[in-house]
């Protein structure tokens, strides 16, 4: 693999090459800027030598043909929302490529399908097609206000919508990926066909950018279904609450639904209590509902609800069940309530409301109600593995219990299907320590200013570090995959020989020198080691 001589020279000349093809204002060098890209929710890596925010195609070719010449490093960044180390480059010295500029958006209502750049967030997609009464089918993770099209695919993600159509991966039905080489490359025979011989666009869903840089994306469209009916049901134990998610994923009655423990619950859901979080969402419930009756009722029964939603059982699970009338959703409503009655109690209906309301929320739950700093994991196991980690993983915090609570590290989990096989059990960790420049970029000043601020702590942030490394080897144990694997969980090294050897090759072809994401999917060489 070649490398570009490190002399600030030759680092001079690439940064100049890049502007003279891409405008000055696409290219920056500015240290505060630098800084705050190269870090995700959790932590920040090697700043990069330059950041560029292509707002074409062929722009973003010119600018991957000059990095590739000079040998350096390329690093797709989305909407900044991932925290697995997915644009994180330990070694710094790379190329940031900011996506944010490919913002078009193309609706072709004739073939039923919508074109969007790479960077364009799932928030403003919802808001074009939303004007038009259409819709994805999967429609964006809840960081949808920053979390780009690009990004989500390329780190696969579930939520909106997920309950009916499954993760963002089948959203998609062809891509146009520029290479390592700066080559276009269009998967599908056209845009709106997928299936046309082997999935070509599967191999760039969840590839976390190692492949390739993706530029536009084109996803089918249905009709928008307004009416909703949400459904809250509380549990006394774990083995209630799965017996009940399965149940309901086997139903296929919901549009989405997740489950949260009482320490979420509690939590990252409690504090949007404050006086002004009520007066937006009650603004957001009044313009999300069919008419200003439904509303109203609405907010009725939340208020009822008070804090009883909040402390309904140790385990919560919420459902919004869509429907083309107000009749078809209350009778799959009425369905899936007769489904999940004989393993929970029915609680207020206020988080789903909530979320339906908000599906897009601001980011602030990446710091904790308390302003501690915040990390999540994840596993997708086999239903058949769920019991075996559950009680695998109780015992896990047991053995730790002494020193999580000497370093106030404190624990909650959220749960979703995955289809009707998997259980999506998702962990958050929270440690008081310093926040940092992606904290104020997300969360606006007021928000920050009702939250404690705690001075660095290394301790507790090594604690942290090694408490995730044993978690991932935890899952992995009990047979889970993952979404967002960026550089957090182990992919290529769990393939068996054959597969391993067939994507190695694939990555070698597609990126020869190694410059396309370093290090991501578990893709070692000279570079990110």
């Amino acid at each position: 693999m070649r490398r570009m001589n490190a002399r600030s020279s030759d680092v001079n000349s690439l940064v100049s090459q890049l502007a003279a093809a891409l405008g000055a204002n696409a290219v920056s060098t500015d240290a505060a800027r630098l800084e705050l890209l190269s870090r995700d929710a959790y932590r920040g890596g090697g700043l990069p030598l330059a950041t560029v925010r292509p707002t074409s195609v062929e722009a973003l070719q010119q600018a991957v043909r000059l990095c590739a010449a000079a040998g350096v490093a390329m690093v797709p960044r989305g909407g900044g929302a991932s925290y697995t180390d997915g644009y994180v480059f330990p070694a710094g010295g790379h190329v940031l490529f900011d996506t944010a500029g490919l913002d078009q958006i193309e609706v072709d209502t004739a073939s039923a399908t919508v074109t969007v750049g790479a960077g364009v967030t799932w928030a403003a997609l919802r808001e074009k097609l939303k004007a038009l009464g259409l819709r994805t089918p999967f429609w964006g993770p809840f960081s949808g206000l920053v979390a780009s099209v690009g990004g989500t695919v390329s780190q696969n993600a579930i939520s909106h919508g997920s309950g009916a159509y499954g993760i963002s991966a089948p959203s998609v039905l062809s891509m146009e990926v520029v290479l390592a080489s700066g080559e276009l490359m269009r998967t599908g025979a056209a845009r709106g066909t997928r299936h046309f011989g082997p999935d070509l666009t599967g191999l760039f869903t969840g590839d976390c950018g190692a492949l390739g840089i993706k530029a536009r994306l084109t996803l089918p469209l249905l009709a928008a279904r307004e009416h909703f009916q949400a459904l809250s049901f509380a549990f006394d134990s774990f083995e209630r609450f799965h017996a009940a998610q399965r149940a309901a994923a086997l139903a296929g009655l919901d549009d989405e639904h997740f489950g949260l423990d009482v320490a979420l619950s509690q939590g990252q859901i409690g504090q949007q209590e404050d006086v002004g979080s009520r007066l937006r969402i009650a603004a957001a419930v009044m313009k999300s509902a069919p008419n200003a009756v439904a509303g109203l009722q609405q907010l009725l029964r939340m208020a009822a609800a008070g804090q009883r939603v909040l402390s309904g059982g140790a385990y919560m699970l919420h459902l919004i069940v869509e429907g083309s009338s107000a009749i078809e959703a209350k009778a799959r409503a009425t369905s899936l309530r007769s489904v999940l009655l004989p393993h929970g109690e029915e609680i207020a209906n206020s988080v789903p409301a909530f979320v339906r309301a908000l599906p897009f929320a601001p980011l602030n739950n990446t710091l904790g109600p308390r302003g501690e700093r915040w990390v999540p994991l994840h596993g997708i196991l086999p239903h058949g593995a769920v019991a075996g980690y559950h009680a695998a993983l109780a015992a896990f915090y047991a053995r730790r219990k002494a020193d999580m609570e000497r370093l106030g590290v404190i624990t909650g989990a959220m749960f979703c299907g995955v289809g009707t096989s998997g259980l999506l059990y998702e962990l958050a960790i929270y440690w008081r320590d310093v926040r940092t420049s992606y904290h104020r970029s997300v969360i606006d000043a007021d928000s920050l200013a009702k939250l404690p601020e705690y001075p660095a702590n290394a301790e507790a942030a090594a604690y942290v570090e090694q408490l995730k490394k044993d978690l991932v080897a935890l899952y992995a144990e009990h047979g889970a995959a993952h979404f967002q694997i960026g550089r957090a969980y182990p992919w290529l090294p769990r393939l068996d020989a054959p597969a391993r050897a067939l994507v190695q090759q694939l990555k070698a072809a597609l990126d020869p020198q190694g410059l396309m994401n370093p290090g991501a999917l578990g893709f070692v060489n000279e570079r990110a080691a």
